[in-house]
């Protein structure tokens, strides 16, 4: 199934599985174990950062065992949360100050969640094990994913 017709699906499944929902990790509990589901071996890890402070705590997540805190301005979640952005990684080994939670992991999306004063909250992380597996359509429909999130719980 081609790419942008795995997002429509998975935001077609996202949006009625959590509307009325409340519990921020409840909502990302599923969400994440929905994003795996649908896109399948392409997403290696995917989970959820929270802010705390000057920190993001580890969330909800799919996959292997992670960092439990990142720093503001630290790896690529770190980074997309202190400059309210997403960040798409074709090599990780290339992005400066990297977090090598898995020697696995090859290539990253990261997603800010924000509430509706535009604050970071939460930071989305996807990882892949092949390079360059994240381009502009999964940063167009992760964005969306994280918006229709962050309208929930934020």
């Amino acid at each position: 199934m081609e790419k942008e017709t795995k997002y429509k699906e998975l935001l077609a499944r996202l949006v009625p599985m959590i509307d009325g929902e409340t519990n921020a990790v409840s909502v990302m509990a599923n969400a994440s174990a929905l994003m795996r589901e649908v896109m399948g071996d392409v997403y290696f890890w995917v989970g959820f950062y929270t802010v705390n402070g000057d920190m993001l705590e580890l969330g909800p997540f799919q996959g292997t065992s992670a960092c439990y805190r990142i720093k503001r301005g630290r790896g690529v979640c770190g980074t997309s949360w202190s400059q309210a952005k997403t960040l798409v990684v074709p090599d990780v080994e290339e992005f400066p100050g990297h977090i090598a939670c898995s020697s696995l992991s090859r290539s990253e999306i990261v997603v800010p969640l924000k509430n509706n004063a535009g604050t970071v909250c939460a930071v989305l992380d996807i990882d892949s094990r092949e390079l360059a597996s994240f381009d502009d359509v999964d940063a167009k429909y992760l964005g969306e994913v994280a918006q229709k999130i962050s309208e929930v719980i934020y």
